[in-house]
């Protein structure tokens, strides 16, 4: 049994200018102890779909499962398998970190579960935070505590909705030495981020969404072989000639461009000395997660909503 099942959902939203479609008959599991990664674009459908997941919207079609239970018709069974860490900042401003805790415990009818908070609140650095006013806390404090309520149930789908976004280093390392660690325990991972290396370095398997529909559904290492097999990287100090800027990944200085053979690289780099510029810092590095992405939204680039 799935412990998570998209089963064709589709969700669309009455507007001013006409129905909006956030979901085309998205449809895929995710397996029991997975760490699995969920990519798109802003406004691709993620969160529509976690929202759906969570029992927060209701899918115009379709249906979702969470271990067999229908978040629908079985809203409370599945909602006490899921412990979902949500992107906003949302806290009680009237109790302490350690009440909060408590309280999130009683709404699954948990208790008597101290010792499982005590390691929360050390697992995630929030011990010497315990007695202290949610108010008093920092965002990343924040956000740590909301990772906390939505593991003190010990829920076995952890789902996770950009939880690094904005957040310090500190913070994502720890994170995700304890989340990983809940995986190797059976807990199942479902993660929205926009931080791709994190995604290619903790999912075995990952959907790309693009205007409400799965472009791609693959293991991450297929993904990756899939890939322009190297990418030529170096630092330039003015614009590309036109010919490679079609081709190139431009951040700041730093110029990136998909190669498959040395004779390749070579053209690029006489393409930049004869436009009479000077290429630094020159490396060849092997396609990473984001060079896929962008090769997969780019080849659904012509796609439109109905």
């Amino acid at each position: 049994m799935p412990a998570i099942s998209f089963q064709s959902v589709s969700k669309t939203y009455v507007t001013a200018r006409g129905p909006f479609q956030a979901l085309d008959g998205v449809r895929f599991d995710i397996q029991p102890g997975e760490f699995f990664g969920l990519l798109g674009p802003n406004g691709a459908g993620k969160t529509t779909l976690i929202s759906i997941l969570a029992g927060l919207s209701k899918a115009s079609a379709g249906a979702v499962t969470v271990h067999g239970f229908d978040v629908n018709t079985q809203a409370a069974q599945a909602r006490r398998q899921l412990g979902v860490v949500p992107q906003e900042l949302v806290f009680d401003p009237f109790f302490n970190v350690r009440e909060a805790l408590r309280f999130q415990s009683g709404y699954f009818g948990v208790t008597h579960n101290d010792d499982w908070i005590d390691e929360l609140l050390h697992s995630l650095g929030l011990a010497d935070k315990a007695n202290h006013n949610m108010r008093q806390l920092s965002g990343g404090m924040k956000r740590r505590v909301l990772v906390a309520q939505a593991l003190v149930h010990k829920p076995p789908v952890i789902v996770l909705d950009e939880p690094t976004a904005g957040v310090d280093v500190e913070l994502r390392q720890t994170l995700w030495q304890f989340i990983a660690k809940l995986n190797k325990q059976g807990h199942t991972v479902l993660l929205t981020t926009h931080y791709l290396e994190e995604a290619e370095a903790l999912c075995n398997r990952i959907a790309m969404l693009k205007q409400g529909k799965v472009v791609a559904l693959e293991n991450t290492s297929e993904l990756l072989k899939a890939a322009s097999s190297n990418v030529l990287r170096f630092k330039l100090d003015a614009e590309l000639p036109a010919a490679l800027a079609v081709k190139a990944r431009v951040t700041g200085r730093i110029v990136q461009l998909p190669a498959n053979d040395a004779l390749e690289i070579e053209r690029y780099l006489a393409a930049v000395r004869e436009a009479g510029l000077v290429a630094e810092d020159i490396e060849i590095r092997k396609a990473d997660l984001e060079d896929v992405f962008l090769d997969v939204m780019a080849a659904h680039a012509d796609e439109v909503r109905v």
